[in-house]
């Protein structure tokens, strides 16, 4: 491993880690649709012994619901599998509030049920006077629900957000997220909601508490989110570029949305990944190298793309910053072998 770049694995990773924390929207489905080649890679994984933990902003839907989709994907899943931002956020209200009080829910199922399981008591009214307000994703949110958080915000009602994601992959494209919708009920109270989900440390404690897990792997498709996190609570990430970051996004990554280990698709779960080295501050990986220098990035060779893309980040990652127009540049290059 070079001392900025992805680092070396010379076992596959679905054996080097005992749990995989995996994000779902991006990096096992998109749209409603399972991403080519990830049930397969699960399975896989799964029959290696690595434990698989569905980690999820989105807290729309129930554990159960989310395995239900994930099994008639073909994806080895249980609800006891799934964690959600919703039961992170149900975990941090009961830390807060006494047994029964009531919290006005601007979001769908997902965080009625975890505020339920954590004795809490869900309410759609800032006439029931709640205690808390707590917003997540729900693809229905109506203006009225979120008058009634705002009201309950500005009566003094202590303000949760299952998670912060300005956006969210679609099958269309890029879609706003819960982080733009609690921008509603935060601008016209003028109250930042506390943060249970990714990258805030609450959800990866939930993931750990609930998957005794020891040596987990974070996986998913989003710098600022997945690997953000992995990097706050000190453990190992790995990238795919199945959703929301781009070759030329991860280039660009800032240190504290550096990924541990690069990959295409989840099959980079199953594989040993290989060595960048550097000399003279020149990067190498596979047939490719790259080099970086007064905010310009040259990349050279050909073969696999992901191996360009390993090099083309160890030769940013170690300067002083590319420039967006070069690290675009690199992408297109790499592109062109694909």
């Amino acid at each position: 491993m070079t001392p900025h770049g992805p680092r070396a694995s010379t076992e596959p990773l679905d054996t080097a880690y005992d749990v995989a924390l995996l994000d779902l929207d991006g990096t096992v489905y998109l749209g409603g649709a399972a991403i080519p080649g990830a049930v397969e890679a699960l399975r896989k994984a799964d029959a290696a012994g690595m434990r698989l933990a569905y980690v999820t902003n989105n807290a729309s839907r129930t554990p159960a619901a989310i395995a239900a989709l994930l099994t008639g994907f073909g994806v080895p899943a249980t609800a006891r599998d799934v964690v959600t931002s919703a039961q992170a956020a149900a975990r941090m209200l009961a830390e807060r509030l006494p047994a029964g009080a009531p919290v006005l829910v601007v979001g769908g199922a997902g965080l009625r049920t975890a505020l339920r399981e954590r004795g809490l008591r869900p309410v759609s009214t800032a006439a029931e006077q709640p205690r808390a307000v707590v917003q997540g994703y729900a693809p229905d949110i109506s203006y009225s629900l979120l008058e009634q958080g705002g009201l309950a915000v500005a009566a003094g009602a202590l303000f949760v957000a299952s998670n912060a994601d300005l956006t969210l992959p679609g099958r269309h494209g890029i879609q706003p997220g819960n982080g733009s919708f609690i921008q509603v009920i935060a601008t016209a109270t003028g109250v930042q909601p506390l943060v249970a989900g990714k990258p805030e440390p609450p959800l990866h404690d939930e993931s750990v508490l609930r998957t005794g897990a020891k040596h987990p792997l974070v996986v998913g498709d989003r710098l600022d989110t997945d690997i953000e996190c992995a990097q706050r609570v000190g453990a190992d990430s790995l990238l795919v570029l199945t959703g929301v970051t781009s070759p030329a996004g991860a280039i660009l990554a800032p240190p504290a949305q550096r990924p541990t280990y690069l990959a295409e698709d989840l099959a980079g779960l199953l594989e040993p990944h290989p060595e960048v080295t550097a000399e003279d501050g020149t990067y190498r990986c596979g047939g490719w190298t790259a080099r970086a220098d007064a905010g310009r990035l040259d990349l050279d060779g050909g073969g696999e793309r992901i191996d360009g893309l390993r090099a083309a980040c160890a030769a940013a990652w170690a300067s002083d910053g590319v420039t967006v127009e070069s690290a675009g540049a690199a992408a297109e290059r790499l592109d062109a072998e694909r």
